[in-house]
């Protein structure tokens, strides 16, 4: 799924770097946790992954392919839902998802259909023609979700999915996100809920100030650190200063 090598970022007038030399790798259909505190390098990691950021240095593939040679053909398998609602608010559910759809020049009548189909799994069937800005925060966050599914991306990177949601919307997205991966499909996920990164994933890469702290599955993880959770394993690891 992904692979890591020797990565190093430091920002223009930043006092000490975002990445140095993170290495790590994800193994293929897995459900993978990127964790780490504020301030860890998370977000820099993904932007590199996704294109949005160039990295000063190192290597990184995503499904055998090298950023940024292969670029271009990496954004086509791979679908972001980032952490902020990346939705026009006075456009409709579907007119937005429809907008989304054209960009990846996907065919209106397979497009349509697909976008009723991700409504109904969702639970959004009724709100299609609502405007996005007069849903609740769960619901902008499955729509959300919806956007970066249409054109059937092999890799799916989620950062935060389930921040502020109420039990009900945490609960449909995690139970998509394992059916999801069990149809063959590779995610990332990234969030501070260790408890449901715990649940959910199948191997995690915890990372600090830039370097790989630990990787592995959740439960050998708390195993070797004596542990009775993963959020016990992140604070063994990380410390318990608070982070800005």
């Amino acid at each position: 799924m992904l692979a890591i090598s020797n990565l190093h970022k430091t920002y223009r007038k930043a006092i000490e770097p975002s990445l140095s030399g993170l290495s790590f790798s994800f193994g293929d259909n897995r459900i993978a946790g990127l964790l780490g505190p504020n301030g860890a390098g998370k977000t820099t990691t993904i932007s590199i992954i996704c294109g949005l950021v160039k990295a000063d240095s190192g290597m990184v593939k995503v499904m055998g392919m090298e950023i940024p040679r292969q670029l271009e053909e990496i954004k086509r398998m791979i679908g972001v839902v980032p952490q902020a609602i990346a939705l026009y608010p006075t456009l409709s559910a579907k007119e937005n998802f429809m907008y989304v759809g054209r960009l990846y020049g996907l065919e209106s009548r397979s497009l349509k259909k697909k976008i009723e189909t991700y409504l109904e799994i969702f639970g959004l069937e009724k709100s299609g023609d609502k405007a996005i800005k007069h849903f609740s925060g769960g619901m902008k966050r499955r729509a959300n979700i919806i956007a970066s599914l249409l054109h059937d991306p092999k890799l799916l990177i989620l950062d935060e999915p389930t921040a502020g949601v109420d039990v009900q919307s945490r609960n449909m997205i995690l139970h998509f996100l394992r059916q999801f991966n069990a149809e063959g499909h590779s995610i990332i996920y990234t969030s501070h809920l260790l408890e449901e990164a715990q649940q959910l994933c199948h191997e995690v890469a915890i990372i600090d100030h830039g370097r790989l702290v630990t990787l592995g599955d959740p439960l050998q993880l708390m195993r070797e650190q004596e542990a009775s959770s993963l959020e016990q394993v992140f604070l063994n690891l990380t410390g318990h200063s608070v982070r800005d």
